[in-house]
């Protein structure tokens, strides 16, 4: 076991191998300056645990853009957000090169050769580093904060740059196997959802050409309320200030968990047995279809196994699971209607359980349903079997971290192959630029 020695982020400030810079000067910037395509600015919203969140993103134009010039973001810069989740941060890589740095975020670039970027990014995923900048960030206020001087005090170990890049392959390896099943789930989703708006939505499915159009509905087809599809359940929280509810196997699904997954394969919390007990009627069984109504409305899930949700949830528990695949497609293809039925006048959707029941979908004949069914239902087994490799994958990256971080797991003795480019000097080529 080798122990590292530590730096600090000010230690590297004061040898002119790190600067700190917080975001364009003054509140932010207006909506009015934001347009529909351009230069993509990050927020506090796009900042996620070393990566980009590239959804709800705004942008400016070339001109504004070129005012902010200081802030243009280059590959290996960290950002934080300067409120709320203080403990995340995002690595800029090469695909959002020359983004803007916004006004609510802050901008740590290091310069040293002795410092790789995406250590440092993987040292801040740890769960002891994390703990420390929310218990810094949080003392005496309500809403985490983070400044210049807390990124300062960041002490970080710090082996040889040779150590650094050897824990950073390890650690990247497994991220590259994550991203891979990432896009391999994109496909095969792309692919299921293809079929359905060939059938379902341009009315192109098999045998379309002999069936006759009743006011421009196939014959046998009709329009339908959600509630058609299953029974709906509001989800509930139980009693946050009873422990014996919480930390139990059963998964708790909240928003977030749903974003970007098309089956809930795991979740941030989770009920015990005397939680589910507590609220039987909000139990829901595996196969349900969760749909977000109170804040991000529309984003839809699977459920993989029995379990709750919150009440910003309406779940609908299929009667047919022949439908499943036919009805989750159905209900993501409500969002729009989500948002609009669900405007309260404020900028948040809350969309109640009477009004999402009577939502209006096309209904299919049966024959056609199952056609569907059988054809994409190998495709969805396939990407929820992905998700769970991605799980385990994630899980044991997680266990990893730590201890090679730590140094209690030697890599220095290993003869580890380096991705491509992490040979290359990426310190010399942004030297360059500054030139």
């Amino acid at each position: 076991m080798s122990s590292h020695s530590f730096r600090t982020i000010a230690e590297l400030e004061n040898l002119g191998e790190a600067s700190l810079q917080t975001g364009p000067f003054g509140t932010q910037l207006k909506a009015s300056e934001y347009v529909d395509k351009g230069i993509p600015v990050i927020n506090v919203r796009n900042i996620g645990f070393g990566d980009v969140k590239k959804e709800d993103l705004e942008y400016l134009n070339d001109a504004k853009a070129e005012k902010l010039h200081q802030h243009h973001l280059r590959k290996g810069d960290i950002v934080f957000g300067r409120k709320g989740a203080v403990e995340r941060h995002a690595l800029i890589d090469e695909t959002v090169d020359g983004w803007i740095q916004g006004s609510d975020c802050l901008r740590l670039r290091i310069r040293s050769q002795d410092i790789c970027e995406r250590y440092l990014s993987h040292y801040f995923k740890t769960k002891a580093h994390q703990d420390w900048m929310q218990a810094l960030c949080s003392f005496g206020a309500t809403m985490s904060s983070l400044n210049q001087d807390i990124v300062r005090r960041i002490s970080f170990p710090a082996p040889p740059i040779i150590v650094q890049k050897k824990i950073t392959a390890t650690l990247t390896a497994y991220d590259k196997l994550i991203e891979n099943n990432q896009r391999r789930i994109a496909l095969l989703e792309k692919m299921a959802e293809e079929i359905y708006r060939e059938w379902f939505v341009r009315l192109r499915f098999p045998g379309y050409e002999k069936v006759k159009k009743v006011k421009g509905v196939p014959e046998g087809w009709e329009i339908d309320r959600v509630d058609s599809i299953g029974k709906i359940v509001t989800g509930k929280t139980p009693p946050t200030d009873n422990p014996r509810y919480f930390g139990g196997p059963y998964f708790f699904i909240k928003t977030p968990d749903m974003h970007g997954n098309i089956f809930i394969v795991e979740t941030e919390e989770r009920l015990s047995q005397n939680g589910l007990d507590s609220q039987p009627s909000q139990t829901i069984p595996r196969g349900s279809i969760c749909v977000s109504c109170i804040g991000t409305g529309g984003i839809v899930s699977i459920t993989t196994s029995e379990c709750q949700t919150n009440q910003q949830i309406n779940s609908v528990v299929v009667r047919n699971l022949s439908d499943l695949e036919w009805a989750f497609f159905s209900l993501r293809n409500l969002r729009e209607a989500i948002q609009m039925f669900g405007a309260t006048g404020a900028t948040m959707t809350n969309l109640s359980k009477g009004k999402f029941s009577s939502l209006k979908i096309l209904r299919p004949n049966k024959s056609i349903v199952l056609k569907y069914h059988a054809l994409v239902n190998p495709i969805f087994a396939q990407m929820q079997s992905i998700l769970q490799q991605t799980m385990i994958l994630r899980s044991t990256r997680d266990l990893l971290l730590p201890r090679l971080i730590s140094g209690k797991l030697s890599v220095e003795q290993l003869d580890i192959r380096f991705p491509p480019g992490m040979e290359e000097s990426a310190h010399v080529n942004r030297d360059h630029q500054r030139v």
